[in-house]
């Protein structure tokens, strides 16, 4: 069954499993609450309706909120009313905050609990309806989610939606310049899905875990509309701290998560078990018994497909989760352009993003860019014609990302076309595939190679918690280790120099990392960048590689 609109497939649902739960909120490990099917429409359906009475259409409101289940009711309700949900994460920066809010002219500000809302309530201009969702307290003139439940109670919005009206805009990390508000349709959220459905293989009703940011185009479209094409059920994290728990109460049948997720989840199993030592030692004896104990212990026993993308994936912790029973599988999408490709159990290379879903085509530009073109993706940038322009050209979508594919038609990610550099001797380089080959080493958990205008390049990281129990000098040996094998494979102009350690983690707090948990490159060579290049040049002369711990 394909229907062409989010509402569609909520009243579908509704009348073909009403009494079927959709959406839990769980805490202390239990359900807390939940939405069937039927309670979900007549709820999204009612608040719509008091949204079109008092905004009209076509109005950019914003959602603030940890992941719940109002996130997707008031995200369904903006949507159904014929409005534009604006995604914002609940760690971004109140400077951020300002301009997403001043760019779209947002008309209302739905809050439902999140780290920054002393930070942008301070920056949201006169005029914006603030609407506390359940269980939020709010100071100030506002809305509740109740009055607005009260207003439409019984009524249907008069909006009818078609494939192609703009429903949401999603605003990319900003690794580079100013975050771009990527538009969405009906369509583009929901063509890819139908697209990539047949290759999960997660069955009937399946249960779905979200804890990722849903301000994220990610977990927006993987989990929340995810279920409403497939009719699966969502339980939502409580917390971070009770993620563990929360899993094995989920048990879920697909997982998502970005590399940075899979490396935590690493350190928390090699923390429980006493290191990797000990783990080695525990597979060796009884290699299925412990992975069956470990997946059980993640709640991860029922999972049938673990997807790991949004930034490159070093094939070492591929490899170590293989051990444990529990398989990475890589794919490739973006705001712009998601399900584009994915490995699948049977056709998978370490490595690689897998083979392109039906209906995409690929190509490499003479820059080996990767160019998408397929049904589904955005129509653009939102109030950005000269971006909309560049991404894209006579139907293909510039990723940004280099690629190569092999002679089986698997693509590999290269890296970033921004993120080439050059060193001084004016050669290009790419550092994705230099930083997965540090990441195999024991030590690490973060890594980023700078080099731009440099004598060598030099690698930048910062240890794993499971590193505490070493000696430095141990630790030291081993990256010196892995950098020497680095530098026997690389092209001269691309060998590392020095080694610099950070002792503080890059965390979003710190705006190292994106709220996607990507590195942004601009920070750590803002951090590291002077002693970086000092260290380059001394490596260079002294034809030494240099080891630097840093606070």
């Amino acid at each position: 069954m394909i229907l062409d609109t989010l509402p569609a497939y909520l009243k579908h649902w509704a009348q073909e499993h009403p009494d079927q739960v959709w959406l839990r909120d769980l805490k202390d490990g239990q359900e807390a609450a939940s939405w069937t099917w039927s309670q979900a429409h007549d709820e999204v359906m009612a608040v719509a309706s008091a949204l079109e009475e008092r905004f009209g259409h076509q109005r950019n409101m914003v959602i603030l909120s940890r992941n719940r289940a109002h996130w997707v009711l008031a995200d369904n309700a903006v949507i159904a009313s014929g409005n534009v949900t604006v995604s914002m994460f609940t760690t971004l920066p109140p400077s951020t905050a300002e301009y997403v809010v001043n760019f779209t002219d947002a008309a209302v500000v739905f809050y439902g609990g999140s780290a920054n809302w002393e930070g942008v309530r301070e920056i949201l201009p006169e005029g914006v309806t603030v609407v506390a969702l359940p269980g939020t307290e709010v100071e100030g003139d506002h809305l509740t989610w109740e009055q607005l439940l009260e207003e439409g109670a019984g009524k249907m919005p008069r909006n009818d939606p078609q494939p192609e009206d703009l429903v949401s805009l999603v605003f990319t990390s900003g690794t580079t310049g100013v975050p771009k508000g990527v538009m969405q349709t009906h369509a583009s959220n929901l063509v890819p899905i139908q697209r990539g459905l047949d290759y999960f293989g997660l069955g009937e009703n399946p249960q779905l875990f979200s804890y990722l940011p849903l301000s994220h185009i990610a977990e927006r479209q993987l989990v929340e509309f995810f279920s409403m094409v497939s009719c699966a059920h969502i339980n939502f994290n409580e917390s971070l701290e009770t993620l563990v728990q929360d899993l094995q109460f989920t048990r879920p049948a697909f997982l998502f998560g970005p590399p940075r997720v899979w490396e935590q989840f690493q350190q928390a199993i090699l923390g429980k078990i006493g290191g990797q030592e000990a783990l080695s030692g525990a597979l060796a004896q009884d290699k299925a018994g412990m992975g069956e104990l470990i997946r059980a212990g993640l709640g991860l026993d029922q999972v049938k497909y673990c997807l790991t993308a949004a930034a490159p994936t070093p094939p070492a912790l591929i490899h170590w989760f293989d051990e444990l029973g529990i398989q990475l599988l890589e794919g490739f999408g973006q705001t712009e352009a998601m399900f584009v490709s994915v490995s699948t159990p049977e056709e998978r290379r370490i490595g690689s993003i897998g083979k392109p879903l039906h209906d995409v085509e690929i190509k490499l530009s003479e820059e080996s860019e990767l160019l998408v073109k397929a049904e589904g993706c955005t129509p653009g940038y939102y109030k950005m014609p000269e971006k909309t322009a560049e991404l894209l050209d006579n139907g293909w979508l510039h990723t940004g990302d280099k690629a190569k594919i092999d002679e089986d038609g698997f693509i590999y990610i290269t890296g970033r076309v921004k993120d080439y550099f050059k060193t001084i001797q004016g050669k290009f380089v790419a550092p994705t595939p230099i930083e997965n080959e540090f990441a195999a080493n024991d030590y690490t958990e973060q890594q980023c190679l700078l080099g731009r205008g440099y004598s060598k390049t030099v690698m930048t990281c910062v240890l794993a918690g499971s590193a505490a129990a070493h000696d430095p000098k141990d630790v030291e040996a081993a990256l010196l280790e892995r950098v020497h094998h680095i530098n026997e494979t690389v092209d001269h102009h691309a060998r590392v120099g020095a080694v610099i350690v950070s002792k503080e983690p890059w965390t979003i707090e710190n705006e190292v990392l994106t709220p996607t948990l990507k590195i942004r490159r601009e920070q750590v060579e803002e951090r590291f960048g002077e002693l970086a290049r000092e260290l380059a040049t001394a490596s260079a002369q002294e034809k030494e590689i240099y080891v630097r711990w840093v606070d």
